[in-house]
Parts: C-alpha cells; structure tokens; sequence
C-alpha cells in the first residue's frame, strides 16, 4: 500500500491519519468540522492532508451516504457537503485522487480486511451505535449498490410491533429517514433509550440502562429484552439474505460483550444455518475503524 491521508469526518470533528498499511497508522490529530461553509470545509482538509504529505491520496469515511453511480452525497449532518460530488470536488480542489465512502462501510472493509472478519469470505459490518447501520463486503470487496444503500439495514418499516417475553406492544415510531417503523427507531442506543421510557416513563442514557442491566436490574433487563427482539429478527434476516460467515457489531453498544453475546444468541436460534460458533461479535477494530477502513478503499483503488 502506498502512503495514504485518511479521514473520518463526523457533524463534529474531522480526524486525520497517515496510513502506509491497516496495521500502520499515525494520528494527525482532528479540527472542528465546517458545517456550513464548503470552502472552509476543504480548507481544513487541505491543511492537515499538507502538512502530512503534499502528494499522497486522500481516503475519507464520512457520516452520509454517497451514490456510487453519480458520486454525489447525500449528507444531512454537514450541509455544505450534501448533495456535492465530493470526491471531485475535493480531488478539483486538492489536486490529488480522492476516495469518499461511508462511515459504516469502511468499518465493514476494516473487520474483514483487519479484524473479526479477516479471512472470512462474506462480512456484514452492523453498527449500533446512535442508531443502526451496517455495511456488506464479499471476497474483500465492499459491495454498495444503487444509491449506495447497501447494507443500510436499520431503514423499512420493518420493526416489529409487540416484543419482549411476555409481549409488549411496541410503538410505530417516526424515524428520520422519513419512514415509520424503522429498526433505527428503537435499535441502536437512541432506540434502547425509547423503548426504555415508553416501557417504564423513566428516561436514561443507553450507558446507564445497559448498566443497571449488567446489574441485576429487573426494569432494564425487561428494556433489554424487548430491544433484543426487535433488533435480533431483522438481523438474522440479513443473515439470511447475504449469507454472512460473521458479523462484526461497531458502534457504542458494542462496548457492553455481554450484549452483543445476548444478540448473537438471539440471531442464531432465527437464522436458518445452524451453528454453535459465536456469528454476532465485537468488532475488533475498535481503535478508528473508520480511518482503517478509508486506508484500505484507497489502497484498493491504488
């Protein structure tokens, strides 16, 4: 692989790194995100990509969605850059090739390539983290479709309306995709935090429900039940779709083992391939993920 400048750019900061491997990484530190001025915005990506290395390809992962057909992002956190062809933009502006893809799907490219993944012939990359999102690479090839929703399986009216043991009925919440009923809704830990006051009249942070969960307690154990319901059907049909060998969970909830432990065990008694093997894990990249996965399209494309 060639030296590459990586981003991971979110609605808050954008943080840089020199890659000359997936395994070789230097920090170059992060600056705040221009969120509404796009000269501003490729000024500050212009800025550390120089002083890091004035030739080297840039590789970005980035909240937002880009088209692969027409190259255009679709970016509601960071509105200077939504609706650009940013990779031609910025490559217009830099005068160096430019890579661009989202933030989920570089986190998939890094656990196959890097991670839980390594080795395996189909990865799904699920993210749980604000919400849900998820990213599909086969054979080590990231694979991305028509507007470049692949992989995006928190969207569709598709969650189910009672849940938990005994069955609660769950409630069909807007999301901001502008459908109703979406996994994102009540998955990921904006989700868990719903479902957690629509069950109980009590509002916490994830952090503290999956807490008092590991805990002992019986209210956020009865939220944790129903979350892993929702969240595990849509998931194992995934499974079952692409056939994933693994699945490799990013994201903030990732950091409790034992609920992703929990959410392997519920996927696997709903997926049609019987396996005593652990499939739902942790992902292992858990240091910049998205700076991994950005250095590895570069290197692809190289």
């Amino acid at each position: 692989m060639t030296t590459i400048v990586c981003f991971d750019i979110g609605g808050s900061a954008i943080k840089g790194a020199l890659a000359t491997s997936p395994e070789a990484i230097r920090p170059l530190g992060r600056v705040p995100t221009p969120l509404d001025d796009f000269s501003a915005f490729a000024e500050a990506l212009r800025g550390v990509a120089d002083a890091a290395d004035a030739a080297a390809p840039i590789s970005i992962s980035i909240t937002g969605v880009v088209d692969p057909r027409t190259g255009r992002i679709k970016c509601a956190n960071i509105p200077c850059i939504d609706g650009r062809t940013l990779a031609k933009d910025l490559a217009a502006i830099m005068d160096r090739p430019v890579h661009v893809a989202n933030d989920a799907d570089c986190f998939a490219l890094a656990e196959a390539m890097a991670g839980a993944g390594k080795g395996e012939s189909i990865v799904f990359g699920a993210i749980l983290g604000t919400g849900v999102g998820g990213g599909l690479v086969v054979d080590s090839r990231l694979v991305n479709g028509a507007g470049g929703f692949a992989g995006e399986w928190g969207h569709g009216p598709v969650a189910a309306t009672h849940a938990g043991t005994p069955p609660v009925a769950i409630p069909s919440y807007p999301c901001g995709c502008g459908q109703i009923g979406c996994v994102d809704t009540v998955g990921g830990a904006r989700g868990m935090e719903r479902l957690h006051l629509h069950l109980h009249g009590e509002s916490l942070p994830s952090t503290a429900i999956v807490a008092a969960w590991e805990a002992g307690d019986a209210s956020a154990a009865r939220t944790i039940d129903c979350f892993l319901d929702l969240v595990a059907g849509p998931l194992a049909l995934v499974v079952n779709v692409v056939g994933a060998d693994i699945v490799p969970v990013g994201g903030g909830l990732s950091g409790s083992r034992r609920l992703i432990a929990e959410l392997d065990t519920a996927v696997r008694r709903r997926i049609l391939r019987q396996t005593d093997a652990p499939l739902v894990v942790p992902g292992l990249c858990t240091v910049e993920p998205g700076l991994i996965g950005a250095a590895i399209l570069a290197g692809a494309a190289a």
